[in-house]
């Protein structure tokens, strides 16, 4: 116990001296939670969008929609489904659902374009006998697909935000 108190104080003191600092934080002149708060998530095509659209809408502002948002947040989407393992009666037991977005941050006042992204998902589901067990897997599959992929997007755009506000400090 007395060997760790040390360790953990020396860990600590190093993790502050790398120049460490949470994405989320609000510490300096950028706080990346109100910049994200800002961004209007577009409507998105199909379930799978409306899905993504709402996890997205919960992890850039989970308290409300924005009020006058200063960005707008386009994103389209491709899914396909293959089969990973066949059984020797021709007969799929398991699938990759493939999800693949590229999603363009947008200033409202100007009309440009100030970042974009592609990404790409894969979620593997089994395919049962019964088509509603099959179903239920499938839509499960959907919905780990949607959070990872808004959960990369909120990423993404947080990291602009963070560079951005770091580049207008120093011009």
């Amino acid at each position: 116990m007395l060997f760790k108190s040390p360790l953990i104080a020396i860990f600590c003191i190093a993790l502050s001296a790398c120049g460490f600092q949470p994405l989320y934080g609000s510490k300096g002149s950028s706080n990346i939670v109100a910049d994200l708060s800002d961004v209007r998530v577009a409507p998105i095509k199909n379930r799978i969008g409306q899905l993504l659209s709402n996890e997205l809408k919960h992890l850039l502002n989970p308290l409300r929609t924005p009020i006058n948002p200063k960005y707008d947040l386009i994103t389209t989407l491709t899914q396909s489904t293959r089969s990973l393992a066949v059984k020797k009666t021709a007969l799929a037991t398991r699938a990759n659902l493939l999800i693949n977005s590229s999603h363009h941050l947008i200033d409202i006042q100007s009309q440009q374009v100030l970042t974009s992204a592609t990404n790409s998902i894969t979620v593997s589901y089994n395919i049962y006998s019964s088509q509603y067990a099959t179903l239920s897997a499938e839509k499960d599959a959907t919905k780990r697909a949607t959070k990872e992929l808004a959960q990369d997007i909120r990423l993404q755009i947080g990291i602009f935000f963070k560079n951005h506000n770091k580049q207008s400090v120093v011009q």
